[in-house]
């Protein structure tokens, strides 16, 4: 009976946990830095942006957590046998987004650290690089993965909200602009949804699952339910964060260009907005971090029995690297964005072989994939392929002007 009672209760934490890890992993300092970026260009039809990616992420995370626990196997795993080879090759496409992403994970540390003590950029990156080791190195790194996300994840709403509160948002115009916006941006959106659901993001929860043994048909509803949570908390911080922006660009203020978000914290709530800022960036840094060096490794990891047995040492060094490169390169900002528009551009790849997957009754073990999801799906590989496509050639546009 305590057998069962303490089964339970690991999966009903491991459940939460990996919820959890997808919408930290979703709601980093890119995604902070994104949202304040454009929200400052489209103000309260930014909404509308949100709306249309929780929409799209409906369709990759549904889609992509339930294929692979029922499967049983690993996104790279699935796909070769899908194809021989071709796990290795979408390996690649996550382990390059994820690196990308984490040298921005890195940055948001450095901001966040910068922002509470005055430390350089690159000292506070190296001081969470540290902490970040230190955090894998924990006895049970699963349980550490569950608590530690849930934990940051709920201080960051909070903090959030109580800026929001501060700002006093025209909630009116921005829930009437979220339905019907006056402007709308490809690049904006693609951008959101590479930086809330590409890249690893798109596998972190389902590999999260797949590692505590929630799997196969017989727990369709708990894998359901923590997709749905997941895309529930990174959305309800979205929003809570859209308001606040909106509450400070509406007033007239000028964002900072180095490091927008802060203005905003700053101008809702003075210095202690600040010192909240510093707090939240620093949480979501921290947490997709460990979200993508996690992910990221369990993309390689059931390549070769050394990875299996090497994989804190593995995340250590991918940690490490991702530290290094952002010591050396800088520019915080316009890695955080790019970081964005690369994962959207990998997303609908990843997705179709995914969705291809689901159709092949051998590798699904029996199940028939229901038609609305395989069609939600396929809507986003296309929409997203597209829109991508333009995001990121007029993102490299930019950054070589």
């Amino acid at each position: 009976m305590k057998k069962k009672i303490n089964s339970r209760l690991q999966n009903g934490g491991a459940i939460i946990g990996a919820a959890f890890l997808m919408a930290n992993s979703s709601i980093g300092p890119g995604f902070l830095t994104q949202t304040t970026v454009f929200t400052q260009q489209l103000l309260t039809s930014f909404g509308f942006v949100i709306l249309v990616s929780v929409l799209l992420d409906i369709g990759v995370q549904l889609n992509t957590w339930r294929v692979l626990t029922i499967s049983e196997l690993r996104a790279q795993d699935l796909s070769n046998k899908l194809l021989p080879g071709l796990g290795f090759f979408l390996s690649a496409l996550i382990i390059l987004g994820g690196f990308a992403f984490n040298i921005g994970n890195i940055a948001g540390c450095g901001l966040g650290v910068n922002v509470l003590t005055g430390l350089s950029f690159e000292q506070g990156a190296v001081i969470s690089c540290v902490i970040a080791l230190i955090l894998f190195w924990v006895k049970e790194m699963g349980k550490m993965l569950d608590n530690f996300t849930r934990i940051l994840g709920t201080i960051k709403i909070i903090l959030t909200l109580i800026i929001a509160i501060a700002a006093h948002p025209p909630l009116a115009q921005a829930v009437h602009h979220t339905f019907i916006p006056e402007q709308i941006s490809t690049t904006a959106i693609v951008t959101i949804v590479g930086g809330t659901v590409g890249g690893y993001i798109t596998f972190s929860g389902a590999h999260r699952l797949l590692d505590a043994g929630i799997k196969g048909k017989e727990n369709i509803r708990q894998v359901d339910r923590s997709a749905i949570s997941g895309i529930v908390i990174s959305t309800i911080m979205r929003f809570i964060l859209f308001l606040a922006i909106v509450g400070v660009v509406q007033k007239g203020v000028v964002l900072d260009k180095d490091n927008p978000a802060a203005t905003v914290f700053g101008s809702a709530a003075g210095q202690v907005g600040l010192r909240i800022f510093g707090i939240v960036l620093w949480s979501a840094a921290i947490s997709s971090v460990v979200g993508a060096a996690y992910t990221s490794v369990s993309f390689f990891k059931t390549f070769h029995p050394f990875f299996q047995r090497y994989e804190r040492w593995c995340i250590s060094i991918f940690i490490i690297i991702s530290t290094a490169v952002f010591v050396f390169i800088g520019k915080p900002k316009q890695l955080l964005i790019f970081a964005g528009a690369i994962n959207g551009l990998i997303l609908p790849i990843a997705l179709a072989i995914i969705l291809i997957a689901a159709s092949k009754s051998k590798l699904m073990k029996g199940y028939k994939h229901p038609l609305w999801m395989q069609v939600a799906g396929w809507i986003v590989v296309a929409v997203m392929g597209w829109m991508g496509w333009i995001a990121i050639t007029e993102t490299i546009g930019k950054m070589v002007s």
